[in-house]
Formats: structure tokens, C-alpha cells, sequence
């Protein structure tokens, strides 16, 4: 029993990566107001948290009833991942807007809430995770999986709370050039996500 929870506290952990959603958190709320960024980390992690819990329940049922293989899906996560990245990468400095809530409501949903949380890898590991075709030897409890998906969210959400503390230590400049390096790593590990499930599909076409 506690092997399985070791598993899935480490398995969800590392994909979501609750340090690494640092840099895009500040790059992509560089121009707010520390409320407004507080509201952002909240909403995200809302959003997220209904979303994966949705596809918790019914994900693997969805993309059966839809005939959508998990290789696709993961294909077409990479690259909306890649497209995030290039505009990461070569985004000019952004223009300060009098009235952002509508900016904010966007980037708490698209990058953040999905899929840089809620994407295709943290939903395939939760299908993995829930699988009850596989691993026969012990099967994961749904609802015990959903409790640590919860406190792994809740951990994304303190660390998305000290960015703020963040950005003071390395200023604007620090920020921008993360923002960038963030970019290429992203487009990099979405090129990554695109070859993975290209493999896996061509490995599903040989099998069959």
C-alpha cells in the first residue's frame, strides 16, 4: 500500500512539477499586480483541479467513447506545448493594459490551468495511474489517487503564491530572461512529447 502511494505522490509530482510552473507563472504575469497574481494562482489551480479530476473519473471512458488513442492525445499536447513555447520565445515586452482582468482570467486558464497543469501528461499518468488493466498485482484506488492529486495541486499553489518573492530577487530583466530560456525548454520537451508519442503509436501499429 504505501509503495503505491510513494508511486503516485512521485509520479504526479514530477509531471506537474509545481517549481518548474515558476518561470511561466512569471513570465506570463510579469505585468500584474501582486492581487491580481495571487487571483491568477488561485484560478488556475481551480480550474485544473476540476478538469483532472473530471478526466480522473471519466478520461479513459472520453477517449474510448471519442476513439482517440492516448498516443494522439499525447501528439497533440506536444504540440500546443511547442506553439507555447515559440511565443515564450519571441514574445516582444508587453504592452501594460489600464484593465487586465480579462488578460487575467486567460492566462489563469490558457497557459497555466491548461496545459501547463492540466496537460496531456498529467492526464495520461492519472489513465496509468487508475489503469485497471494493468498492473494486477495492485490496483490503484481512484479516490486515493485523487487525494494526492489534490495535495500535489496544493503544493503547486504555494509555490505559484511566492513567485512574487521571486521576481523581487532576479528584477525585470532576470524575469524576461527566463521567460525565454522557459520558452526554448518548453518547445524543447514538446518536441520531446511529440517523439514519444510518435514511437508509441508506431510500436501500437507493429503490435497490431
Amino acid at each position: 500500500m504505501w509503495d503505491g502511494i510513494a508511486r503516485d505522490v512521485t509520479t504526479l509530482f514530477v509531471i506537474i512539477d509545481p517549481i518548474g510552473l515558476i518561470p511561466m507563472f512569471l513570465a506570463v504575469t510579469r505585468t500584474h499586480t501582486l492581487a491580481q497574481r495571487h487571483r491568477v494562482a488561485w484560478r488556475c489551480i481551480l480550474v485544473a483541479a476540476i478538469i483532472l479530476i473530471a478526466f480522473l473519473l471519466g478520461g479513459r471512458f472520453l477517449l474510448h467513447r471519442l476513439d482517440i488513442s492516448v498516443q494522439s492525445f499525447q501528439i497533440a499536447g506536444g504540440f500546443v506545448l511547442f506553439l507555447i513555447g515559440l511565443q515564450m520565445i519571441f514574445e516582444t515586452e508587453p504592452k501594460r493594459e489600464p484593465h487586465s482582468m480579462e488578460r487575467e482570467q486567460d492566462v489563469a486558464v490558457f497557459p497555466l490551468a491548461v496545459p501547463a497543469i492540466a496537460g496531456p501528461g498529467t492526464m495520461m499518468a492519472l489513465i496509468l495511474l487508475t489503469d485497471s488493466d494493468h498492473d494486477v498485482g495492485q490496483l490503484v484506488n481512484p479516490f486515493r489517487t485523487g487525494i494526492i492529486l489534490m495535495i500535489i495541486l496544493g503544493i503547486t499553489y504555494l509555490a505559484l503564491r511566492s513567485a512574487t518573492s521571486i521576481q523581487r530577487m532576479i528584477g525585470d530583466t532576470g524575469a524576461n530572461v527566463v521567460s525565454r530560456l522557459m520558452g526554448l525548454i518548453l518547445a524543447a520537451l514538446a518536441v520531446e512529447t511529440v517523439l514519444k508519442g510518435l514511437k508509441a503509436f508506431m510500436q501500437a501499429g507493429n503490435g497490431g
